[in-house]
């Protein structure tokens, strides 16, 4: 799989269940939301992300290119287990046409050694 590295540094952030998606976390070129009973992660760009918000920042993400099939099956794992033979933290989340694998910013280079050495490309923006 060919994958990109997207431009710049992200945040999981951990706000309350009840808890509306903030007008700072969007913009950027990835914002992703899930809601649960316990919490609402958000995912944006980590320079948005104000002072006393519960967040972990540092993060970059890597995007399958292309359209994917609903259909396929395994694509996660080819991803994640030479990340995780490689000790590479994960977070990853998936949209209807793509995945996305944010690994912290300290361990993308790790990272894209172990994805290439599965066989996988890895493209960083110039």
């Amino acid at each position: 799989m060919r994958l990109e590295v997207l431009a710049g540094e992200l945040a999981l952030c951990r706000l309350g269940p009840e808890d509306e998606v903030p007008e700072w976390a969007e913009g950027g070129e990835l914002l992703a939301t899930v809601r649960t009973a316990e919490e609402l992660t958000v995912v944006c760009t980590a320079s948005a992300v104000p002072a006393g918000v519960e967040a972990s920042a540092g993060w970059l993400a890597l995007r399958v290119s292309g359209t994917l099939d609903l259909a396929l099956t395994g694509v996660l794992v080819k991803l994640l287990e030479p990340l995780a033979a490689a000790e590479v933290p994960i977070f990853a989340v998936s949209t209807y046409d793509t995945d996305y694998v944010l690994v912290p910013a300290r361990r993308l280079d790790a990272a894209s050694a172990a994805l290439e050495a599965a066989g996988h490309a890895v493209e960083r923006a110039p």
